[in-house]
């Protein structure tokens, strides 16, 4: 399961984002830094409001949405590449998720530790800095490889250089093209700054509404402290407190699928009397692929996918109704899934 990781300095409110995503208490909320040492880890179910209409038409009441990990990475602080705080641990555990929430506070509570002032632009400068100076200590482990090297090993230094060179510039290393075979040599670095990044700027209820766009990183406004208050309540309850404050969407929701979508991920939906489930997968996945989501011999035994969209599964009540309409289509293995596909998997024996 891929995995988006908060990131952020120490008090900026992520343990109370990520339990207010939990919808109960895991992560330790204290106010004093480091206070997450340990990354927690928690699977988030993406919202997904076609499940219930398909529901609806196969009569179950069992509804099973698509999930992702977030983990909740203890504060970063200035200096955090050269061993600052805890900072080789946390470089570590970023290392290992495949997208960065950058967390930047941009509220004001004098009972809440913050060092410096309040500029979430700031945070994020800094928080980036200490990535591109933890990439560029990765990239100067790596050795000149000789005239005789390897295939492999040459592109793993032509891309070094590459990132290096750019680094060195102030560059991230998303910054730079690479070959094919480069980027196949160099992922295994783990290099942090060419990890995609959403930031989040928690900020009080009253500026909300603002729309903020920082270091031009695709940014989500909310507030961890009003997501924490609206834990217990209905749907409806949150809306309505969320209505008052100009927003008509809740905005975790917004997180979550801007995370989903973010890491490359789409999903196809399965419709039976047992189930309804969103499955699932990376964008460009092919129909044995994704048949092996549910199930490994699925893969290995594709024959061929019963699929519909779901916009025509709906409107035609069904598969009987889809398939009278001539609204159903079978798919070989070269079928690229389209995000809302309605499939039914055709596989043969062990």
């Amino acid at each position: 399961m891929l995995q988006a990781g908060l990131v952020g300095l120490p008090n900026v409110g992520k343990s109370t984002l990520f339990n207010a995503l939990l919808s109960r208490e895991v992560a330790n909320v204290a106010n004093y830094p480091f206070c997450t040492i340990e990354p927690n880890v928690g699977v988030v179910e993406v919202p997904d409001e076609r499940l219930a209409q398909l529901a609806k038409i196969v009569k179950t009441s069992t509804l099973v949405p698509a999930a992702i990990e977030f983990v909740d990475i203890a504060g970063l602080v200035e200096g955090a590449h050269k061993g600052e705080g805890l900072g080789n641990k946390f470089l570590a555990n970023i290392r290992e998720v495949d997208l960065i929430l950058m967390v930047v506070r941009d509220f004001k509570d004098e009972n809440v530790v913050k060092s410096g002032s309040t500029n979430p632009v700031n945070d994020v400068r800094i928080l980036v800095t200490e990535l591109m100076l933890a990439d560029l200590q990765t990239l100067e482990k790596v050795k000149e490889v000789k005239a005789n090297a390897s295939k492999e090993e040459k592109s793993r230094w032509s891309a070094t250089v590459k990132l290096r060179t750019a680094l060195e510039r102030g560059e991230k290393a998303d910054t730079i093209e690479l070959t094919e075979d480069e980027e196949k040599e160099i992922k295994s670095f783990g290099l942090l700054t060419r990890k995609p990044v959403i930031v989040i700027r928690n900020t009080d209820e009253e500026k909300l509404k603002k729309n903020v766009h920082i270091l031009n990183y695709p940014t989500i406004s909310l507030s961890a402290a009003l997501e924490a208050q609206m834990t217990d309540m209905t749907r409806e309850e949150k809306i309505e407190l969320l209505n008052a404050y100009g927003i008509e969407h809740p905005v975790l929701d917004t997180l979550i699928t801007q995370t989903y979508e973010t890491l490359g991920l789409i999903s196809f939906l399965t419709a039976g009397e047992k189930e309804v489930r969103a499955w699932p997968i990376v964008t460009g996945s092919v129909a044995p692929r994704a048949a092996g989501t549910i199930h490994t011999d699925f893969e290995h035994n594709f024959i061929k996918a019963k699929v519909v969209d779901f916009n025509d599964f709906i409107a035609n009540d069904g598969w009987a109704g889809s398939k009278d309409a001539g609204k159903m289509r079978l798919e070989g293995k070269e079928y690229e899934m389209r995000e809302g596909d309605v499939v039914e998997f055709m596989v043969g024996n062990t």
